[in-house]
């Protein structure tokens, strides 16, 4: 192959799998050092990649044609970190000479270098799971894998206007994108989070989307220390900010979870349904918590029992874990 002057790394679409794929991508630009490094996202992730170094420009994925149209004669290489066929027929669509991927979702025919899903990729962090593709075609990786974010001074400093002075603060993540299955109870997370606010003098301050301001309503007026609900009031970047200025993060299985362990904030995560083997935070300063059942993980988005994985999980656990994280 010739020399790569112009390389596109089409992003995954989930904050957690951005994360995730972090170390992947710092591969990339160790093999090609010289390379125009571009990265297509779509908009919810995309400004991510703004605290990633190494990347030269990001562009937002408007949909499988309106890419090709975009990307037509623009790179050398393209790598994709998502396993769909319309990741695939975007780049073979733009015209790019080589085209590198898993060869999964029948798109092996539109790539130039592919490989199967290695089954030794399963049961372990999904960040072995992107190295073994750029394995699997022919890249070495090399190193511990990277997953952490740098916070940009801007994003900090909204972060510190939006939560105010009057911390110190530990927030709770009591959402989960994906589904009920993967949430807590919002009545234990106020009660350990209120031990733990109460052992430090700490604040809390409650994180997610607006569609899930409800949810965190609820905890704020179950808590018995000051609180405020930031839910649906800030663009990723904000919550960035917000969570890099905690002192900790009690949370759920969720894209604040990786971003709030990409950014170094010390935390405890809850998992029931999902396999913490594959999707733990990538984080020293991260303690996983959670009850073994002969159900999970099941991976299913609604619980069809009596949610045993989560009710399980006892509010001393959390909070010890929390104090215990914090004190280490």
């Amino acid at each position: 192959m010739k020399t790569v002057e112009r390389l596109l790394v089409r992003a995954p679409n989930w904050i957690g799998d951005v994360v995730l794929s972090l170390p992947a991508l710092r591969d990339l630009r160790r093999a090609f050092p010289r390379a125009r490094l571009e990265v297509l996202a779509r908009s919810w992730v995309a400004p991510l990649y703004a605290a990633v170094s190494g990347v030269d420009a990001v562009r937002e994925s408007r949909g499988t044609l309106a890419d090709a149209a975009a990307l037509r004669a623009a790179h050398d290489l393209a790598v994709l970190l998502p396993n769909s066929f319309a990741s695939a027929f975007a780049v073979w669509r733009a015209g790019i000479p080589e085209r590198w991927g898993y060869a999964t979702d029948a798109r092996r025919l539109l790539l130039t270098r592919s490989c199967p899903a290695p089954l030794g990729a399963f049961g372990r962090s999904q960040v072995y799971y992107y190295r073994a593709m750029l394995e699997g075609v022919g890249l070495a990786v090399e190193g511990p894998p990277d997953a952490s974010l740098r916070c940009p001074v801007a994003w900090s400093a909204r972060g510190r206007e939006l939560l105010g002075e009057d911390g110190p603060w530990i927030g709770i993540g009591p959402g989960a994108f994906y589904g009920t299955a993967k949430r807590w109870p919002p009545e234990r997370f106020a009660a350990a989070a209120g031990v733990v606010a109460r052992r430090t003098g700490s604040r809390v301050a409650v994180v997610g989307s607006a569609a899930e301001r409800p949810l965190a309503e609820e905890i704020s007026s179950a808590l018995d220390v000051p609180a405020r609900v930031l839910c649906g009031e800030t663009t990723l970047s904000e919550l960035a900010g917000v969570l890099s200025r905690l002192r900790l993060f009690l949370t759920n299985d969720s894209g604040p979870m990786h971003l709030a362990a990409a950014l170094g904030v010390p935390l405890v995560a809850v998992f029931g349904s999902t396999d913490w083997r594959e999707t733990a935070p990538r984080s020293p300063y991260a303690r996983v918590v959670r009850e073994p059942t002969s159900c999970a993980p099941c991976l299913l988005r609604e619980c069809p029992v009596d949610h045993r994985c989560m009710t399980r999980v006892g509010i001393d656990r959390v909070a010890a874990e929390a104090l215990e994280v914090l004190a280490s």
